[in-house]
């Protein structure tokens, strides 16, 4: 083990005895109030609702930063600074130790932010790398971001659900503050593709009733023609009609009568 690890060894023993009885039910507030250095990053993380959503997680890490070094976010927006804050919390469980055995000595990290489905450019990703002289920096992952939040000392941890780290800087994404915010962002869009998809409907029934009118209109048109000539098929086809069924069933009975006759006379002369 690293002898800069080591010395993170020191303050563990201890820590753990803490955080065994303060998370034992997941309160992420009341792992940091004994710490006033962390008054403000607990205070941000109350006033922007992210300590509920670290309380709903089973494995996490918080990045804590001083009040000396997170006075850089006191003029951010309502928006802006949950979003910073949601930087600040790993969806995965480390430590020194585990920090130590990343493999290549840098790795890519999710945040609280990339889950909330607003991050671009990467701004939901936290860059990892030990610097020769063992220093283990954080820094976004997002273009041009700077690696210069530098991990100062373990302030709680049990294995392997929650780990409270101490980092020297705020990590601030460039870009971070153009974001969108967090409710009304995605609130809104989910609203009007329905209403979209709902007019939708209405406005295609609407050709279809269009389109029946003028197959209707066309048979009616077209009806009036064969009306008009029905008249003169009554007039005249019926009649004619009429005509050749008795013109033929006269024509049969006379040569049926006939054969009759015909037929009587030669069996009378053979009488």
């Amino acid at each position: 083990m690293a002898p800069k690890a080591h010395g993170f060894l020191v303050f563990l023993p201890y820590l753990l005895l803490i955080s065994s009885s303060a998370v034992s039910a997941l309160d992420i507030v009341g792992i940091l109030q004994p710490f006033d250095e962390f008054s403000t990053f607990t205070k941000y993380l109350t006033q922007t609702k992210v300590a509920d959503e670290i309380n709903r997680r089973q494995t996490i890490t918080v990045l804590a930063v001083d009040n000396s070094a997170i006075s850089s976010l006191s003029s951010l927006s309502a928006d802006t600074l949950k979003n910073v804050i949601s930087v600040h919390v790993i969806l995965d469980y480390y430590d020194p130790y585990k920090l130590d055995k990343v493999p290549k000595k840098t790795a890519l990290l999710t945040t609280l932010f990339q889950a909330s489905g607003l991050a671009t450019n990467n701004m939901g990703f936290l860059n990892y790398t030990e610097l020769p002289g063992e220093q283990m920096m954080f820094g976004s992952a997002a273009p041009g971001a700077p690696l210069n939040s530098n991990l100062q000392k373990v302030v709680a941890a049990r294995p392997y659900n929650v780990s409270v780290l101490q980092v020297s800087t705020a990590i601030m994404p460039p870009g971070i503050a153009s974001a969108p915010a967090q409710a009304p962002a995605t609130a809104p869009g989910k609203k009007t593709s329905p209403s979209a998809a709902a007019a939708a409907p209405k406005s295609s029934p609407a050709a279809p009733e269009s389109s029946p009118a003028s197959p209707i209109e066309a048979p009616a048109g077209s009806a009036a023609a064969p009306a008009a000539h029905s008249k003169n098929a009554d007039a005249e086809s019926p009649a004619e009609s009429a005509e050749a069924p008795v013109g033929s069933d006269s024509a049969r009975a006379v040569v049926s009568a006939t054969i009759g006759i015909a037929m009587g006379a030669v069996a009378w002369a053979t009488l």
